[in-house]
């Protein structure tokens, strides 16, 4: 007994745990039966027609077989129409229909008389249909029910007819045949639901790398290109704001990467490589000049087209990918100059911070002797009875050698902190800031009381080091005030910030003569002024800022006023609302 109980366990689990298709694949497959089942239906009924007349007979075929095969005909067709429309309860429209065809193949077997092998036959395509698209029951059922009508017909029916029991081996094997052909069609299709399921599953797997590619290439800090057949094929964010060439849409980015073949995205391509023609040239057609199969790095000098703050070098390297396909990437210099500066002035740091603590010690001291000298001859001047043998004019000139000593003992001990500020600078904290909240507290809070006309044309959100914007807003503001003063005697300062493609810009404007031709190339090197009191460290630790955060300081000698320009990547700069001007007056 034990194994027929396991042999009926295992056909209940076949039964309830089978697998089936997925139904994408279902309808598919259900789609081509349905379209088999009608060319089967039609075909014979043609057939028939035909056959009777080649062989000559004066009667129609009986109106058995003409109604069994129009109803058949009739039916296959409303079950092709019904499975393409409705895509609910799909499984159920097969079982129908499969059980459709066993009554109709046993009508045309039992009118034909004689057992017909093309008939039985096509038991078999049902048999193996119903193993591949229903579940395990169902197909069970379908392929008992066509055992029945094909043993009824070839030896119930024998007996009935006193015939020869001559066909019973037959039926039997063809029984037997049903059987081997739904197991092997079970197995198959088995075989097909694990081969979808691994693809699924691939699939899946696929998709989410392809996500995480995608992403990885949208947050690059490099550019990338890629060139198909002289027609860009994709560009990511990068790429956009390195060459200042403007996106179409927000998400545009999101979309390139969706499927190239949408309208939207051949839009956006297409729009990027006509600015890139247009606009550069240079290193457009330099990429399209390299050969299949070689690659080639070289420096682009980007022009500043549109407007200041594109200006810049790229680094291009060109990799020949399959298919005379190009990746290009654009590589930012600037970041390697930061990275430069940044440990230039750790080396320096270390060798000025123990320099300028000894140059500090001593020049205390001569502070104080100054000091006390001063207050020596101060009191002296007091003393009427001490200054009886010492003329007026002496004790004056010494007295102005004495402030003069102290004055150049403050300008040294100002160049040391400056110096110190330079060794001690640290990696830039940096803070999500809205300009437009931000940059009135600071000026109320140290230009309260000076001309400092603010506008601000849009709401741009930027990443930076509060202390650090502060200490390079505070030298830029007071270099305008300070050197507007020499040539008007109401010194201001103007503010503009706007958003120029990706970059937050900053302008600091003010009425004096500017810098000349001959300083621009010393402008932000250490030590370098046109002021005699300055120490001219202010515009070189303001650069060094930027540059810690990601950040540019230029000067614009094409614009009408003295204007320094400081550029940020913005964060988000897409709300805008009215221009705001504020006096600080």
């Amino acid at each position: 007994m034990k194994p027929a109980t396991s042999l009926t366990s295992a056909m209940t689990r076949y039964v309830h745990h089978d697998d089936t298709l997925p139904l994408p694949q279902l309808r598919k497959l259900g789609l081509i039966y349905s379209s088999y089942r009608f060319v089967v239906s039609l075909f014979s009924m043609l057939m028939l027609y035909i056959a009777a007349h080649t062989e000559g007979r004066a009667s129609l075929p009986s109106f058995l077989q003409q109604t069994t095969l129009s109803f058949y005909v009739l039916l296959s067709l409303i079950l092709l129409g019904l499975f393409y429309v409705v895509r609910k309860h799909m499984r159920r429209q097969l079982a129908f229909g499969l059980a459709l065809d066993v009554i109709i193949l046993s009508l045309l077997l039992y009118t034909a008389g004689d057992p017909d092998l093309q008939l039985t036959m096509l038991y078999m395509v049902v048999v193996a249909a119903s193993f591949m698209l229903l579940h395990g029951s169902q197909a069970l059922v379908i392929t008992l029910l066509a055992i029945i009508f094909v043993i009824y017909q070839q030896f119930f029916y024998a007996i009935a007819n006193s015939m020869s029991l001559t066909n019973l081996g037959d039926a039997l094997l063809m029984s037997a045949s049903f059987l081997a052909v739904g197991g092997l069609s079970w197995s198959i299709s088995q075989r097909l639901v694990q081969l979808e399921k691994v693809a699924a599953t691939h699939a899946k797997e696929v998709e989410r790398l392809n996500v995480i590619n995608q992403e990885v290439i949208t947050q690059m800090v490099n550019g990338v290109i890629v060139i198909d057949r002289q027609h860009i094929v994709l560009a990511n964010l990068a790429a956009h704001q390195l060459l200042s060439v403007s996106l179409v849409s927000p998400n545009a980015m999101q979309d390139t990467f969706t499927d190239i073949k949408e309208a939207q995205n051949k839009a956006l391509l297409s729009n990027f490589e006509e600015q890139l023609s247009q606009q550069h040239s240079q290193l457009f057609n330099a990429c399209l000049a390299v050969a299949s199969g070689q690659s080639r790095a070289f420096t682009y000098d980007v022009p500043a087209i549109a407007n200041a703050s594109i200006f810049g070098k790229l680094r291009v390297q060109i990799i020949p990918l399959k298919d005379d396909s190009k990746l290009i990437i654009l590589e930012d210099l600037r970041r390697e100059q930061a990275n430069a500066q940044q440990l230039k002035l750790a080396s320096l740091g270390q060798l000025t911070a123990s320099i300028a603590h000894e140059i500090r010690n001593p020049l205390a001291a001569i502070s104080q002797a100054s000091q006390l000298l001063m207050e020596d001859i101060t009191e002296q001047a007091e003393d009427n009875s001490l200054l009886a043998g010492t003329s007026d004019a002496a004790m004056t000139g010494n007295h102005e050698l004495y402030e003069m000593i102290f004055a150049q003992t403050k300008r040294v001990n100002r160049i040391i902190e400056d110096i110190l500020k330079l060794s001690r600078q640290q990696t830039a904290t940096q803070q999500v800031l809205t300009l437009a909240e931000w940059m009135p507290t600071f000026l109320e809070n140290y230009f309260q009381g000076h001309d400092i006309f603010l506008r601000v044309k849009t709401q741009p959100t930027i990443s930076f080091d509060t202390h650090q914007l502060e200490q390079i807003l505070i030298n830029l503001i007071n270099n305008g005030l300070r050197y507007s003063s020499y040539t008007h005697p109401h010194a201001y300062v103007e503010i503009d910030i706007y958003c120029a493609d990706n970059d937050v810009i900053i302008d600091i404007l003010d009425n004096g003569d500017g810098v000349s031709a001959d300083n621009l190339q010393h402008l932000f090197n250490p030590f370098f002024t046109t002021d005699k009191a300055g120490t001219g460290l202010g515009l070189y630790l303001s650069q060094a800022f930027c540059q810690a955060n990601q950040a540019r300081l230029l000067y614009i000698p094409e614009h009408k006023k003295t204007c320094f320009r400081l550029i940020v990547p913005a964060i988000n700069s897409d709300n805008k609302f009215p221009i705001i001007e504020e006096n600080l007056s």
